[in-house]
């Protein structure tokens, strides 16, 4: 039945109305192709967008003949069709007073009209909005994604979406599965956000070609291009909390072919900081070193492109008690301490071919080897893992009779070696070997104007997690001028890593216990869960300025979750599989307003229904704020004639009440209510522009001063019975102050 539907959709549109199509290719001023442009006519709903080789095709319009394409970063092209030949339309980036200019409309952050998935794109100047040192304090103007505390010690940072943490997050290097596995509670702060040019967020079952684990979404980021970096580049930085950042990126065209960054990377904290007072470091002291030599290789006219990259992290942290000293406390109870010390090698390449006479075809081929080393301790608690990776992906792309109909399939195969050691109440090494080979194929369906479809499907089979099938389907429709439709489903399968994902939970007195139910990893079975999601977005002009609204609700359903019990005993974290039902529901409205150029504001509201039946009962899992309030304002300047600019930026989040892991058992001093009041957080950075290539800024983060109280359970009797630092919903700090600048060499 299935072939059946397939071969009369494939018949169905092969035999549609004769439209006459416009085709075309987008490319920078290097002749690169460019992935996502928007291709549209003027003052029309009718558009599309760039393919991975920048290929596009369009129906005619017989409204106007004027077709527009834009980009983030680059300069807004407008083309008049007088004929039905190829086109090359080449974008140019924003980097003259003029361009600028044209390009003050543009948002820092776009959500896509015409690709099919819910994707939108964070792009340099949205990430130039806040510090942003790495990649996980990048979301901080970005409504879609929740960024946590996961502990009071080690001062990490976690993103959630859709409610579910990163764990079931597929995060992409250039669609390379990057933060995952041993990398997965770290990873992010192992991003510099210099390096990255643009960030592309997909909510819900995201693209088959990518990999079978992604559940709630998906996060490719892009590094910076040789071929269009500039010579050089020197960022700043530093804070009040002792914390102070250097990046610098050399770089070095040997040909019209070949060009070549070095990025250079690296921070220190060596001030120690107490705000509340509670005798342990709000954030850890450390420094990282982290170094990435990236080539690439281009000959447009034979159609190949490669990149290279080579990299090497080095990072060191050490948190616990203000007086803990690890060369004399290590392993003692004279002051209770921790140490996360991590090594990180990476080579990946990347290698794509575009057929120079049917430029609608091209084949990739990705590899990447990665070898993440991480030796710690809390307290008496030890946590080795060392994770050796190797991930390839053999990509096909072509057309069935026509541009509107698309294809993408290919092979991957991905290994990954664990050397893991555990000693928390017991002591046992998890190591193991997980290697899988799956197929997929994605099929495209644009019919150039007002709907189109991605259904794609891969077959796995994995040495502990057997043979499957993944399916996902996307859909989208323009039912009318400024206004797309979208739905997707699509199902996702992993296996958790449990002490890897959860390590904020090695900095607490509680015994760690697993009900084996003779599985696959740990004695526990396969996480499995489908995804379903409606999106909306309608743009509009409310009192003759552009606006925006976009709704969207997304609902997980697990079949089966690795579920982190913390309600079983405020002693014990019980680990087990799911025994009932876990969802988590999803609604977010977000709404968009340019009152006049230059000012742009933006504000939503989320709604989470998260639950999960627990081995207590159905409960709302914890510390998960059931509602959350983000405003945005930006505003610059008028850009006078040596490029100076001042630029502000104001970031508001509200979180309400979230739900405390049950204390009740504890002595009534270490006890906590079953709610966390609700609180609000403002950041907010002024940046002034004295010429293109410098530029200073000064920013603030919880500058209304809020900080947690009893952030950590039992902090006067670290190494008792009662010690808790994961029970974290807020800030400990208080406000923080930073400044910075910033250098180019054109």
């Amino acid at each position: 039945m299935q072939f059946k539907i397939a071969y009369w959709l494939l018949l169905f549109t092969s035999i549609v109305s004769a439209q006459v199509e416009i085709k075309g290719k987008v490319v920078d001023e290097n002749n690169q192709p460019i992935l996502g442009a928007n291709v549209y006519w003027q003052n029309t709903s009718t558009g599309t967008t760039t393919d991975i080789d920048g290929n596009f095709s369009i129906v005619k319009s017989d409204e106007t003949s004027v077709l527009l394409t834009s980009y983030i970063g680059f300069q807004t092209q407008s083309t008049a069709i007088e004929n039905n030949d190829f086109l090359t339309i080449t974008l140019k980036e924003v980097t003259t007073l003029k361009e600028v200019t044209v390009s003050k409309t543009k948002k820092s952050t776009e959500h896509s009209h015409f690709a099919v998935t819910n994707v939108q794109t964070m792009g340099q100047k949205e990430l130039l909005k806040a510090a942003c040192c790495n990649l996980s304090e990048s979301f901080s103007t970005n409504p879609s994604i929740d960024v946590n505390f996961s502990d009071a010690v080690t001062g990490n940072k976690q993103i959630k979406m859709l409610g579910l943490t990163s764990p079931y997050i597929l995060i992409a290097e250039e669609n390379i599965p990057s933060v995952r596995g041993a990398s997965q509670a770290y990873g992010l702060s192992y991003i510099p956000g210099t390096w990255v040019e643009s960030i592309q967020i997909t909510k819900g079952a995201g693209s088959v070609i990518n990999g079978y684990e992604s559940i709630s979404g998906q996060i490719n980021y892009e590094i910076l291009k040789p071929i269009n970096d500039i010579p050089f580049f020197l960022n700043a930085y530093g804070s009040m909390d002792g914390r102070f950042e250097l990046n610098t990126h050399f770089n070095q065209k040997y040909s019209d072919k070949l060009s070549s960054t070095l990025f250079i990377h690296g921070n220190t904290r060596q001030i120690k900081n107490d705000m509340n007072n509670d005798g342990f470091l709000d954030n850890p002291i450390g420094k990282q070193i982290n170094i990435l030599n990236r080539w690439q290789y281009t000959d447009a006219e034979k159609g190949w492109v490669s990149f290279l990259n080579l990299r090497y992290l080095r990072d060191d942290k050490t948190s616990g008690q203000v007086d803990f000293n690890p060369d004399v406390d290590k392993f003692t109870t004279n002051h209770w301490g921790s140490e996360i010390n991590t090594e990180r090698i990476e080579v990946s390449n990347k290698t794509g071919y575009v057929f120079p006479d049917e430029p609608y075809k091209s084949f990739g081929f990705q590899n990447s080897f990665q070898s993440h080393k991480q030796d710690s301790y809390f307290g008496f608690n030890q946590y080795n893992i060392h994770q050796k990776s190797y991930y390839s992906n053999l990509i096909y792309n072509s057309i069935i009779s026509n541009t509107k109909n698309k294809f993408s399939t290919g092979i991957n195969f991905t290994y990954d070696a664990y050397d893991e050691f555990v000693a928390v109440n017991f002591t046992k090494d998890f190591s193991r070997i997980d290697n899988s080979v799956g197929a997929f194929f994605e099929y495209t369906f644009d019919n150039l104007d007002n709907f189109s479809l991605v259904a794609g499907a891969r077959v796995d089979n994995h040495n502990r997690l057997g043979t499957f099938i993944t399916p996902r389907l996307h859909l989208r429709y323009n039912p009318w001028e400024g206004a797309v439709l979208r739905s997707s489903i699509g199902r996702g399968k992993r296996a958790a890593n449990i002490f890897a994902e959860n390590q904020q939970l090695f900095a607490s007195s509680r015994d760690f216990s697993i009900i084996n139910n003779n599985g696959n990893l740990y004695g526990l079975n396969p996480e499995i869960a489908w995804n379903y999601g409606l999106s909306f977005i309608q743009s509009f002009k409310l009192f003759g300025a552009e606006s925006e609204i976009v709704l969207d609700y997304y609902r997980t359903d697990f079949e089966n979750q690795v579920i982190v019990d913390l309600d079983v005993s405020p002693q014990q974290v019980v680990f087990h599989d799911l025994d009932g039902n876990s969802f988590a529901n999803s609604f977010q409205a977000e709404f968009s307003i340019e009152p006049f150029k230059h000012f742009n504001l933006k504000s939503a509201y989320k709604y989470y229904d998260v639950k999960t039946d627990y081995l207590t009962g159905k409960l709302e899992r914890p510390l998960q704020a059931k509602h959350r309030f983000f405003a945005n304002a930006s505003f610059e300047t008028h850009i006078k004639e040596k490029g100076q600019q001042w630029k502000f930026d104001f970031t508001y989040n509200w979180l309400g009440e979230q739900r405390f892991p049950t204390t009740q058992a504890n002595p009534i001093q270490y006890q906590l209510p079953e709610y966390t009041p609700s609180f609000a957080v403002m950041n907010a950075q002024v940046t002034r522009t004295f010429s293109s290539v410098f530029e200073v800024y000064i920013g603030g983060e919880n500058i209304g001063n809020y900080k947690q109280d009893n952030a950590i359970v039992s902090a006067n009797n670290p190494f008792g019975t009662y010690f808790d630092s994961s029970m974290i919903y807020g800030p400990v700090f208080g406000q923080m102050y930073y400044a910075g600048l910033r250098f180019k060499i054109k």
